[in-house]
């Protein structure tokens, strides 16, 4: 139950993060937000506040911020759908009802018979089963939709859709989930050095184990190792690096203790004497690490992901969500420390398979954006659409299997 709760607050932190950088971005773009979902699938729990509906879905594998005049955005009416209407004060119609999970009070039964909510912003129709007369009602601009599920959005006219802002907003709407996982892993590495702290790259001391070598030699801590038998030691790595090169041998240690110079004499065991580096917990120090320990990561990802294409591709290098709470139960063992970095890792991670060049992911997206700043027009909304749905359905596809190895390989 632990790991499942830990899984839920990991993922769930990275995905509200990842879509609240959308989110943030297309509100200042000036386009529409419909929908800030967490989770997938089935709703759970609705409540709309503002121009946005903020809902919660049963499936906790990712979210969505549904913009309006998106290429997968469905119609909200058809002909012959049911509908009840409801007037408000300047004659316009500002609630359209579809679901038959809430019932409006005082709205007019309408059978569609035809709609516009994106231009004209009109819907015709026949009231409370009146065949013999076509009615039209105007539509306020702000008005909502009731949907099947009872999750209740606003329309989208053409002056708040997607499409309607510039390319160069368009595309940093697209950058904005994965920039903001990046930001997310800073934050994260930067509070751990700073209160956790980071082993100190100097060669300075930080602990010595009880009965080791290095406490029957004489060494303490905040003590500073200069050389290795004769050999320089600037820091820590360097110290064991040359003391591991002696498995079994006695070593003598140049040391300073305040401005006192020493030489000790260590038998090490097995190439180690039994010393930590010191602890660094400075904002200097927090602020490198939380620079440096990302790149690592990146670089170690980027590897990754050419060894997919260059050493043979294999699902055994992936992992899915089955591997990713695999790998939670494992973090939540070590400690908060733990769970922090594997958060950290976890949204660098995200981010950069976002950023990759697959239709229906953040990256994809920004390709078909450079392309039509290229053409100077955007693709054919048709075409556009079957290039994001192979993209959905090779995604798609590659999750299921994923998933799969993921649960073979724990039984």
């Amino acid at each position: 139950m632990s790991t499942f709760i830990w899984f839920l607050i990991i993922f769930g932190t990275i995905v509200i993060v990842h879509e609240f950088g959308h989110f943030f971005f297309a509100r200042k773009s000036g386009i529409l937000v419909r929908e800030f979902s967490v989770g997938m699938g089935p709703k759970l729990y609705s409540k709309r506040s503002g121009s946005t509906a903020y809902t919660v879905r049963m499936l906790p594998l990712g979210g969505y911020v549904r913009m309006a005049g998106w290429q997968d955005e469905e119609a909200d009416l058809r002909p012959g759908m049911q509908v009840s209407l409801i007037t408000g004060a300047n004659g316009k119609i500002s609630r359209i009802n579809t679901s038959d999970k809430l019932m409006l009070e005082g709205g007019v039964p309408v059978q569609v018979s035809a709609s516009d909510l994106i231009d004209k912003l009109t819907i015709s129709g026949y009231a409370n089963g009146d065949e013999s007369q076509l009615l039209t009602w105007d539509v306020d601009h702000d008005a909502t939709v009731i949907e099947k599920d009872g999750t209740e959005v606003q329309i989208a006219p053409r002056d708040v859709q997607f499409q309607s802002v510039s390319i160069w907003r368009r595309i940093l709407v697209n950058f904005a989930g994965p920039m903001n996982n990046f930001i997310l892993a800073f934050i994260a590495f930067f509070v751990l050095a700073l209160t956790m702290g980071v082993p100190s790259t100097g060669n300075q001391i930080g602990t010595v184990s009880s009965n080791s070598p290095a406490a029957r030699a004489g060494l303490q801590a905040n003590d500073r190792i200069v050389a290795v038998d004769g050999k320089q030691t600037g820091s820590f790595q360097a110290v064991a690096t040359q003391i591991g090169k002696h498995k079994q041998q006695s070593i003598k240690l140049s040391v300073r203790r305040g401005g006192k110079a020493m030489t000790l004499t260590v038998k090490p065991k097995k190439g180690l004497i039994g010393i930590s580096s010191a602890i660094d917990r400075n904002i200097g120090t927090a602020l490198k690490y939380s620079v440096t320990e990302p790149w690592q990561l990146t670089r170690q990802i980027l590897g990754a992901l050419r060894s997919l294409v260059t050493g043979g591709f294999s699902l055994n290098k992936l992992a899915g969500p089955v591997g990713i709470y695999t790998m939670t139960s494992q973090a939540a063992s070590g400690g908060l420390y733990t769970i922090i970095w594997f958060m950290a890792s976890l949204s660098i991670n995200l981010g950069i398979m976002n950023l990759l060049p697959i239709p229906m992911l953040d990256g994809g997206k920004i390709v078909l954006n450079i392309i039509e700043m290229i053409r100077r027009k955007p693709l054919p909304p048709e075409k556009e659409g079957m290039v994001t749905l192979v993209g959905a359905a090779l995604v798609f596809a590659l999750m299921i299997a994923v998933t799969i190895n993921d649960i073979l390989r724990i039984f």
